[in-house]
């Protein structure tokens, strides 16, 4: 068991499934406004790791997802600039142990890292990434005020 900080899109029901495998497992979560953090490129960057700048954009912010955005093509300082302007467009969750800070919802990788039931283990990360209300005819998330 660990203290998280999970920093989320508020009324995200993605969101919601993950803090459920998160408590499920254990841990204990302080939920923050991932749209809301007065962010730097300092305290962004932390949670990418050495992950390629493509994944840490969220492939379902509107901006990349009708092509306006091409996470490819964008390097690390015009990556976090991006994101810093339009937060939308940060992976979500990002995740915090003490130091350690993760981006993304690999079920998996925080299976290793800090322990999640086996069934929450096994899910897939397109699954356990996947916004409920994309994949139905339900309105999207709802936008935060």
């Amino acid at each position: 068991m660990v203290d998280l900080v999970f920093y989320e899109k508020p009324g995200c029901t993605g969101n919601a499934r993950q803090k459920a495998l998160l408590i499920a497992a254990g841990h204990r979560l302080e939920v923050r406004n991932l749209l809301s953090t007065p962010w730097t490129a300092e305290s962004l960057r932390a949670f990418f790791g050495r992950s390629p700048v493509a994944e840490w954009f969220n492939p379902r912010a509107p901006a990349v997802r009708d092509g306006l955005i091409d996470p490819t093509g964008l390097n690390e300082t015009e990556a976090l600039a991006a994101m810093l302007a339009t937060p939308l467009l940060i992976r979500r969750p990002l995740l915090q142990v003490g130091d350690d800070c993760r981006a993304g919802f690999d079920p998996a990788a925080i299976a290793a890292w800090i322990g999640l039931t086996p069934q929450a283990a096994a899910l897939a990360r397109d699954e356990a990434e996947a916004c409920p209300q994309a994949a139905s005819q339900s309105p999207p998330c709802p936008p935060v005020a």
